[in-house]
């Protein structure tokens, strides 16, 4: 199986995205619907992907990470912004154009037993992508492509005539891993790819995606709600609190000296199976419920649980940059906060 190009040179950003928007919005009335607000699922977020790197995106369910996901495969049409690859912005791309593009960008989906029809073959689930972009693959070669695929992700190429109910749980999410990797795509979007998996399981599905990225030179967007195993695979990590980005940074600066309230917060409850770390670990209990993204607060979006919180919070929002007193690189806390508080905590976790 032929590798993926690789146009971009290994550490460069592929993939860009600028203050993107997205809102649903919310109407009253049966026969004449008046738009009466709007839910502000993702609310003005920029980062970049590099080549060949992984971008972990954390956050509790219902911040907007999946949002995301579908944003940048444009299965939802962004209310603002930009979405670059390659400088090519295709927020605005349609037809043709936009086709074109999604051959180098891929997802896998969250749960592997409805991502899958259950009325196809393995065969036909893994060479759909052929049929759609049929100058990836010529009619006479797709099936033996398709073993080839079944191969790469670590299953028996005679499952190929088998159906999705004859297959575990790991064993459909490789299926589903093998029809992204169909078309050779430069970057994969994992929407919370191994939490429908038993832990065992989650483990190989995400040392095969690691093998895969160094043999293909893949890029992920890698989405999910548990922190140790987006500390695993991801290079830099994204914390996301109701439709924003909080915190951006490597994982050992995000993991080990996270800035942010909120990523504070989410850290000190990770697991901990050292006792003594365990005795040695503050654990940080938020107040209240999280706002709706219908009526977010003012300000700071996080400040009606953060101990931190002060009048400042409430009148203006914080930007997502490097704090002033940490901007000469001396801690290895420089890198962007969105807090106007945000100061270094170290914090034991598994």
């Amino acid at each position: 199986m032929a590798e993926a190009s690789g146009a971009a040179k290994r550490g460069e950003p592929i993939l860009e995205v600028r203050d993107l928007v997205k809102h649903f919005p919310l109407t009253q009335g049966v026969l004449f619907k008046r738009q009466v607000g709007a839910v502000k699922a993702v609310d003005g977020i920029s980062f970049e992907l590099r080549q060949g790197e992984t971008l972990g995106i954390v956050g509790e369910s219902g911040c907007g990470k999946s949002t995301v996901a579908k944003l940048l495969m444009r299965l939802e049409q962004p209310t603002s912004g930009q979405i670059l690859y390659k400088g090519e912005d295709i927020a605005r791309l349609s037809g043709r154009a936009l086709k074109a593009v999604r051959r180098n960008i891929q997802m896998v989906f969250q749960d592997p037993y409805t991502s899958l029809n259950p009325r196809m073959t393995v065969g036909d689930i893994v060479g759909e992508p052929f049929d759609i972009h049929p100058e990836v693959a010529p009619k006479g070669d797709r099936r033996k492509r398709v073993r080839e695929l079944l191969d790469v992700v670590g299953l028996n190429p005679e499952y190929i005539n088998r159906y999705p109910h004859q297959f575990s749980g790991g064993q459909r999410q490789r299926i589903g891993i093998a029809r992204g990797l169909a078309l050779h795509p430069e970057i994969i979007i994992c929407d919370e790819p191994v939490s429908a998996l038993d832990v065992s399981v989650q483990a190989q599905v995400i040392n095969l995606m690691e093998r895969l990225q160094d043999e293909f030179d893949l890029s992920y967007l890698f989405i999910a709600h548990d922190l140790s195993i987006v500390r695993h695979i991801s290079d830099r990590v994204g914390v996301m609190y109701l439709g924003r980005l909080a915190e951006v940074g490597t994982d050992a600066q995000i993991y080990d000296h996270p800035t942010h309230p909120y990523t504070q917060a989410l850290l000190s409850a990770v697991p901990q199976p050292d006792p003594d770390g365990r005795e040695s670990r503050e654990r940080i209990i938020l107040t209240g419920d999280v706002p709706s993204p219908a009526n977010p607060p003012s300000g700071c979006r996080f400040r009606t649980r953060c101990w931190k919180a002060q009048e400042k919070c409430a009148q203006e929002v914080p930007l997502l940059a490097v704090p002033e007193r940490f901007k000469d690189g001396s801690t290895p806390a420089s890198h962007p906060s969105a807090c106007h508080f945000a100061d270094e905590k170290d914090v034991v976790h598994a």
